[in-house]
């Protein structure tokens, strides 16, 4: 080279002799510092992962976690979905997930960078949870808003669910989608916990057990730490009954305190939105982010405008001086509900607990309406109108729906169609669809049904009892219809 320098490894080295050697002598010790360095890497053990025991840690404890480093929000991704492989498809096969999220990972990973910067957003910030798979997330992440049902795959919503808007603005890591009753078990006669998209979920506590329908695979999901919480949807009974059959705590908010837009809806007068954990406390967490009024849903105005901290009220004293009403006409007639003698054992102990407590037991104090309650043809003229009418204005909303099933009478044709996905041996009922598509919209049988719901269920029961005998609750069984 004409000024005899040249390049090497990127460098300009020139070839004078005393130049030379201090090139030498410096790429020498370079070369010793990265060997070195080497021999560290090598010599110093991974990083200590401190994973809590998934069956029963609680938000808290997983938020403690964070904060100390023990683990990151990473690592709890990954456990989690360990565990969703270990027992959804593979050993005791109980199906209570449809699908994971595929950006789970990498928003948890934003989510740990976020947490080193400027701190946490909420008690959930870096935390998994679960949604049942009737509550929408935007399609682009990765995940499904089906219902359970394939008539649905691959449709595309317009936006998150409110509720999964404010789980996201507070940080939490949508995992996955549940599994659930189709329709939220408004398709027709079949066994609790099937859909066509997941197949038979199962009780983890049972084999092949009952796990209690609609919200089931959000009920398992919590029950057995495939994710630190879920949400699930209630029209009748789908929050409080499978927490019930699963060992959880399900908290089913009144209607209007949490959102249902871009909820698959079934009944308007019924639907609601709640936490399923496997502590009051994480419930509470939960509730304190998803409820509040929202634009999109009117039924939410009715809400406090300014949400309480209900994790303020989580008093072990709490009990104490409060009067809890026990209703017992048709309520503990265990002949009546089906109900396994167990469980009026169990009630029985569970008033002898509260009054252990320092709570006060009104007993009994009887539904004037309860006898009307057993077979009320009103919530079911009501239910199949609004399943007709409140379906098919989901639908006209939705972006976009491959398979063309934009109304409720082309999803029913569809199930016909496809009945090795929608309608195996077993599965085959469409009887609810079949008599909501068979209503003739909001008439004047319609209104009068919805007055004598009100009226049976509140005017003459709930509000009748509470305001009588001066109570703070009522105590019920919680396996109720779902």
């Amino acid at each position: 080279m004409g000024d005899k320098t040249r390049a090497s490894y990127g460098l300009m080295l020139s070839e004078e002799p005393g130049r030379r050697k201090l090139w030498r002598h410096s790429l020498f010790m370079t070369l010793i510092a990265l060997l070195l360095a080497g021999v560290i890497y090598f010599c110093v053990p991974p990083r200590a992962i401190e994973y809590p025991d998934l069956y029963e840690v609680s938000i808290a404890e997983l938020q403690n976690g964070l904060d100390k480093g023990r683990f990151t929000s990473v690592d709890l991704v990954k456990a989690y979905l360990a565990r969703i492989n270990e027992v959804n498809l593979e050993g005791p096969l109980l199906r209570a997930i449809i699908e994971t999220n595929p950006l789970a990972l990498e928003q948890a990973a934003s989510l740990d960078a976020e947490r080193k910067k400027t701190g946490k957003r909420s008690i959930v910030h870096g935390i998994p949870l679960i949604l049942k798979d009737n509550i929408a997330t935007l399609a682009s992440e990765g995940m499904n808003t089906t219902a359970g049902s394939y008539a649905l795959y691959k449709s595309i919503v317009p936006d998150d669910a409110t509720v999964a808007a404010k789980l996201r603005r507070a940080g939490a890591i949508l995992l996955g989608k549940a599994n659930l009753s189709e329709w939220s078990a408004a398709r027709g006669i079949l066994a609790s916990g099937w859909s066509g998209r997941g197949g038979q979920a199962t009780n983890p506590y049972y084999p092949n057990g009952d796990p209690c329908d609609s919200s089931s695979g959000s009920a398992i999901a919590s029950a057995i730490g495939l994710a630190a919480g879920a949400l699930g949807t209630e029209t009748h009974g789908s929050i409080i009954c499978p927490s019930s059959y699963n060992n959880i705590v399900g908290i089913k908010p009144t209607v209007g305190l949490t959102s249902r837009a871009g909820v698959i809806p079934i009944n308007s007068h019924q639907d609601t939105v709640g936490p399923m954990t496997r502590s009051v406390a994480d419930g509470a967490a939960i509730l304190n982010i998803i409820a509040g009024r929202d634009g999109k849903d009117n039924y939410t105005l009715t809400a406090p405008k300014q949400i309480p901290d209900y994790m303020r009220y989580l008093d072990a004293n709490a009990i104490k001086g409060k009067r809890f009403g026990v209703p017992r006409i048709v309520f503990r007639n265990d002949t009546l509900l089906g109900n396994h003698p167990s469980v009026g054992v169990a009630f029985e102990e569970a008033l002898k607990t509260i009054q252990s407590l320092g709570g006060v037991i009104v007993d009994p104090t009887d539904l004037p309406s309860a006898e009307e309650m057993i077979d009320n043809n009103n919530e079911r003229l009501v239910g199949r109108v609004d399943i007709k009418t409140r379906i098919n204005a989901y639908l006209a909303g939705l972006n976009y729906i491959p398979t063309g099933t934009d109304t409720l009478s082309k999803i029913i044709v569809y199930n016909d169609k496809h009945k090795e996905l929608e309608e195996p041996e077993g599965y085959e009922s469409q009887l609810v669809l079949l008599l909501a598509e068979a209503t003739l919209g909001y008439n004047e049988s319609y209104h009068q049904a919805v007055y004598n719901n009100h009226d049976i269920g509140r005017t003459r029961g709930i509000d009748y009892v509470l305001k009588t005998y001066n109570l703070d609750a009522l105590v019920l069984p919680s396996n109720g219809n779902a």
